[in-house]
């Protein structure tokens, strides 16, 4: 059996030359023993109608298994003809013969200084992929940044239109004059505040220098 290689032979037809004449092989040598196995049986069944002949059952058997030895012998020598003509005739693709799935390789080859070129092109096309990628991560991470904040916003802008309501239902109908009001009212009672505690400690001292009298 040849162990030659035969790739674009087992692309073409989805299985290994060798495989298929291995089985064909297989299928004879079943069916010389078959037929021989046939042959011996009319044989013991002609003997036994004639008695005398003498001729036993292991006679024939070593007859059989004789002429299957001759037989296998020149059918080995055969075939190996066969597989020849099966495997380069038959079985073969011819080394000028493109399948239609490779000819694309024929119309665009290319050289080793072209690979080299596409390989590069391709890495460089990755490192911007992954550069795009990260920066596409930073924008989402900024705009849910921005979510946040714009949430934030809205509460405080809820917030002044509480504050604005309030002021409108006391006759105020300028929020910003309202904060200025309240700032000034807020130093006011700042300075009362101090204003009465400079009272109250002025009078502890007085209480205190009365009780030591």
């Amino acid at each position: 059996m040849s162990v030659v290689p035969m790739c674009y032979e087992t692309q073409y037809f989805g299985f290994t030359p060798q495989t298929c004449v291995l089985r064909l092989y297989i299928s004879f040598q079943d069916y010389l023993f078959d037929m021989l196995l046939v042959v011996e049986s009319v044989i013991l069944k002609k003997i036994e109608k004639f008695p005398e002949s003498g001729i036993s059952r292991l006679e024939v058997r070593r007859s059989t298994e004789k002429y299957l030895t001759f037989v296998n012998d020149r059918f080995n020598q055969l075939f190996q003809r066969m597989e020849k003509c099966l495997l380069k005739m038959v079985l073969n693709v011819p080394r000028h013969v493109l399948l239609p799935e490779d000819k694309v390789h024929a119309e665009l080859s290319y050289s080793k200084e072209k690979f080299d070129s596409l390989q590069s092109d391709t890495r460089s096309l990755q490192a911007q992929c992954r550069a795009e990628s990260q920066a596409a991560q930073a924008l989402l991470a900024e705009l849910e940044e921005q979510k946040v904040m714009q949430a934030e916003l809205g509460k405080i802008l809820t917030w002044f239109d509480g504050m604005d309501k309030i002021c409108r239902e006391h006759g105020n109908f300028d929020l910003l004059e309202s904060f200025a009001f309240m700032a000034q009212t807020s130093k006011k009672l700042q300075g009362s505040m101090k204003e009465i505690d400079k009272k109250h400690k002025k009078l502890r001292l007085d209480v205190t220098s009365k009780e030591d009298v």
